[in-house]
């Protein structure tokens, strides 16, 4: 047999040693099995990552995604070595962004940031471009937070009874702004509908940013804002809170009660944003992903951040993770036929 010695020096194979005289075809194969076999090798301890690492938001700017993206990027960069670029793919309730990140290679360099669409798009959508389950691996459960139901002021209602009687009194007239189908504002208000016993119209808006840009400016009077980007407004005045949707008060708007204590039995909505890579991603770099943004959530950099906008982080595994994503699609799901919610 063939006596050979190889060697990587900076990622390059070297072969040392002499073949034996042997029949020329039976030498070629033995050479290629060695060189194949040597360059597996070399990519099973390939360092990870070596490169920049793409996190993608089906969203546009201004909303919770991207202000949770805008947090952890830098300091979760800093913890990985490579640069975290930040990617903006909206569109359709975030089915566009969503669909790039399934389609990518699944090699841990494009990620994927996301929150309730990802699941509730499954009931609204009759052709949807990903399935939640099938095409991704989930890495992190992030953070949670509530959403607030917030006014304009020109809106002459100060309290939740006070909205639901005069929605009452005038059905299908008051309209509450949405991000776009299925996404957490429109699943928000959907079960304040449901559960008020009211007809609130949803005004689709390309993004949050735009939503909440709509009540701010009185074009709509009413929307459920996430606490990050509501407690600004709310503490100027521009805004004026009437609930928070969680099952308990939320810190950073303490003397503003819960939409259940409020007049609304049974309402619960909290808002979630977690990381998911492609499916196949090697268990290995989803379990390193995994423990370096629970590392990046609980640093100095994010943590006192997170509190201050009202999230609560979770950092769950992502088996943790994966069984949230299943109970979720049961939750909206049933919600999306109930309401019998179709995108138009």
């Amino acid at each position: 047999m063939a006596s050979l010695l190889w060697t990587f020096e900076r990622g390059s194979l070297t072969l040392a040693g002499k073949l034996r005289k042997e029949p020329s075809v039976k030498r070629t194969l033995v050479l290629i099995a060695l060189v194949l076999g040597s360059f597996a090798a070399a990519a099973q301890t390939d360092p990870y990552p070596s490169r920049p690492i793409r996190l993608l938001l089906p969203f546009p700017p201004g909303g919770s995604v991207d202000t949770v993206a805008r947090v952890i990027g830098p300091v979760l960069a800093a913890s990985v070595g490579q640069p975290v670029v930040v990617e903006n793919r909206a569109g359709a309730s975030g089915s566009i962004g969503t669909a790039e990140a399934a389609r990518a290679k699944p090699d841990g360099y494009t990620l994927l940031l996301n929150t309730i669409p990802f699941v509730a798009n499954v009931g609204l959508y009759q052709h949807l471009p990903y399935d939640p389950i099938r095409d991704f691996a989930p890495v992190s459960l992030l953070c949670s937070s509530p959403a607030v139901l917030v006014v304009h002021p020109s809106v002459p209602a100060r309290s939740v009874a006070e909205l639901l009687a005069l929605a009452r009194a005038k059905p299908g007239v008051l309209n509450y702004s949405a991000a776009g189908a299925g996404t957490n504002p429109h699943m928000a208000g959907e079960l304040f509908n449901m559960l008020g016993g009211v007809d609130i119209v949803a005004v689709q808006y390309k993004g949050g940013g735009p939503a909440l840009v709509a009540v701010l400016g009185g074009e709509v009077g009413i929307t459920f804002q996430n606490i990050s980007e509501a407690v600004p407004h709310v503490s100027s005045g521009r805004l004026r809170a009437l609930g928070v949707t969680s099952t308990r008060r939320a810190a950073a708007l303490p003397d503003v009660p819960t939409l259940a204590e409020a007049g609304v039995p049974g309402y619960e909505f909290t808002t979630w944003h977690g990381v998911l890579a492609p499916r196949a991603t090697p268990p290995r770099i989803v379990d390193l992903l995994s423990a370096k943004l629970a590392q990046v959530l609980r640093s100095p950099e994010v943590a006192p951040r997170f509190a201050q906008m009202g999230l609560d982080i979770i950092a769950s595994s992502p088996a943790e993770f994966s069984a949230h994503l299943r109970k979720e699609l049961d939750k909206w799901g049933k919600l999306v036929r109930e309401r019998h919610i179709k995108v138009e």
